[in-house]
């Protein structure tokens, strides 16, 4: 019998794999191991934010308490970020922070798949708040939401240059926020195999100081899925601001 050659390298946890083959006209539509696993992220989100506030007791249990603080954090993010008039979109921003939250939790299980370590889940995310706070600001200001792209208390002679660079940046913004939270969760992802790989590699004799490592680097990566979920969040807010008052 032939030997097996197949080797597994840190980056084969990334590997988009088709679990139910489907095609619309030309277009692959296949139901793959990463929409299983941000299905199971919605999933979970609701019943956990269903289930737990169903009784609405006045002495909240453990998952009452977690559902509300997760509820006030960001309600006071978008009240602190945007005002009194970021309430409306306060579901879709809520929405948004339980989903990368949830996606990049479930993402640290073992053999489970980090949808957000894909820029093309992060980068459709970032997209559809690009084009959202877009379409509000034209709404809501209408051609006054251009000026957003002309600072204040600027000399004449500097405005086209700095008009220039400031249409650029409103442009990058959706590549930007994809990028951070793609690069951060995949480069995280990367480094704990690549230190499990050492762990087994070295046995037990000599394999504690990547063990030992291996561990704080877990810890250290439950952390960033939180905060790249709040970062991607609290730029969504401000984004917001600037689409609702472009002239401040």
């Amino acid at each position: 019998m032939a030997e097996s050659t197949e080797q597994h390298g840190p980056l084969e946890q990334f590997e988009v794999k088709s679990l139910v083959d489907m095609h619309l006209g030309g277009l692959d539509v296949s139901f793959t191991n990463s929409s299983a696993w941000m299905v199971l992220a919605i999933i979970l989100a609701t019943l956990l934010l269903t289930l737990s506030m169903s009784g609405r007791a006045m002495v909240p249990g453990r998952w009452q308490s977690i559902s509300e603080l997760c509820y006030e954090f960001v309600a006071n993010m978008v009240r602190d970020n945007v005002g009194s008039e970021g309430r409306k979109y306060f579901p879709f921003i809520f929405t948004l922070f339980v989903f990368i939250l949830f996606s990049n939790i479930l993402g640290m299980l073992p053999y489970s798949f980090t949808t957000t370590s894909h820029i093309i889940v992060t980068f459709a995310l970032a997209f559809v708040v690009f084009l959202g706070v877009t379409v509000i600001g034209f709404l809501k200001n209408g051609l006054g939401f251009l000026k957003l792209f002309v600072p204040s208390g600027v000399p004449v002679a500097l405005m086209p240059l700095l008009v220039v660079i400031e249409v650029i940046s409103y442009f990058i913004r959706p590549i930007s926020l994809s990028v951070r939270l793609f690069a951060n969760m995949m480069a995280g992802h990367t480094m704990l195999k690549v230190f499990g790989g050492f762990v087994i590699s070295l046995g037990l004799l000599l394999g504690w100081a990547p063990l030992v490592f291996l561990v704080a680097l877990t810890g250290l990566e439950i952390g960033i899925a939180f905060l790249q979920a709040y970062v991607f969040t609290i730029l969504t807010c401000l984004y917001l601001h600037d689409a609702l008052h472009p002239g401040h």
